[in-house]
């Protein structure tokens, strides 16, 4: 903010700098408090800023009513940047500061938009950028960042449900019709992720005994409680044959065979019915895993 304020006072003095740094401060919540948010990327800064200048030195020089004219520049800013993919808020305070600046900033014209927000708002990036990057899980832009996240192997145990791709995603996202600050790339992420832990929680083969129930942790249509019905006991391999009945969920009532081994990373918690819900069996605590049953088991 130093820089962006030594800047600002050169080009347009002490008092006109006071609004220009205005919006720039808000950049720098974004770019120093949620770097990796889209919102805070070096083109929707940059980008941001400037297309907003733009269009608020345009609509000066075009629109005599300064009250018209500044509604007029942060409503055709905030459209600019959403078709330009550079959408970042303070842009629009930017707009507004060509229109409600006073003569200082008037008589700029278009240097408006090179000196001094152009200026300031590559100087902001560049601080921002140094800034993050001794930090790997924090530095700026997001593609030079290293999360550990990135180096989350493709899960290699298929399940029914695992269809989702990134276009997917961004589909979902896309549909919800309204904007959220995440990105498909980054909800990807976050998916195999949740994939990853999933897959790393198994139960112990040799552990499973006739009788026991277990749910594959699901939601919706692909959840299902299985109960064992008939095993070696004790087990001699984990290839050993087991069969099972399916007491909630998807398929209900009917049996099937598999190895331990399979079943083992198939479920996902042991389970329990107590008054027509189905409990989950930890160290002890129970936790509810699924809603109640619309039939008895």
């Amino acid at each position: 903010m130093l820089a962006v304020i030594m800047i600002n006072n050169h080009f347009v003095g002490s008092n006109g700098a006071a609004l220009v740094v205005a919006s720039l401060g808000a950049s720098a919540v974004l770019l120093f408090a949620v770097p990796h948010g889209p919102l805070s990327q070096p083109w929707p800064v940059i980008g941001g800023h400037t297309v907003s200048a733009i269009i608020g030195v345009a609509c000066v020089q075009s629109i005599s009513n300064p009250i018209i004219a500044g509604a007029v520049a942060v409503a055709l800013a905030i459209t600019a940047m959403h078709y330009l993919l550079c959408i970042h808020p303070p842009g629009g305070a930017t707009a507004l500061t060509a229109v409600v600046g006073g003569e200082s900033f008037h008589s700029l014209g278009y240097e408006y938009v090179f000196t001094p927000v152009l200026a300031s708002a590559v100087t902001i990036v560049v601080i921002a950028i140094i800034f993050n990057y001794p930090f790997a899980q924090r530095r700026y832009p997001t593609s030079w960042a290293n999360p550990r996240s990135n180096n989350i192997p493709t899960p290699t145990i298929p399940l029914e449900d695992d269809r989702i791709t990134r276009d997917d995603l961004e589909t979902a996202l896309k549909s919800m019709n309204r904007v959220i600050d995440i990105s498909g790339h980054d909800l990807e992420q976050i998916y195999r992720s949740a994939r990853q832990q999933t897959q790393s929680v198994t139960i112990d083969p040799f552990k499973i005994k006739v009788g026991q129930c277990f749910s594959n942790g699901h939601y919706g249509p692909f959840w299902q409680v299985r109960e064992i019905i008939d095993m070696a006991q004790p087990l001699k391999s984990s290839s050993d044959k087991l069969i099972y009945r399916i007491v909630a969920g998807k398929n209900l009532y009917s049996t099937d065979s598999t190895s331990a081994d399979d079943f083992s990373h198939w479920a996902r918690y042991e389970v329990f019915l107590n008054e027509g819900t189905w409990l989950r069996t930890e160290n002890s605590d129970y936790t509810l895993v699924e809603g109640k049953m619309q039939e008895s088991v």
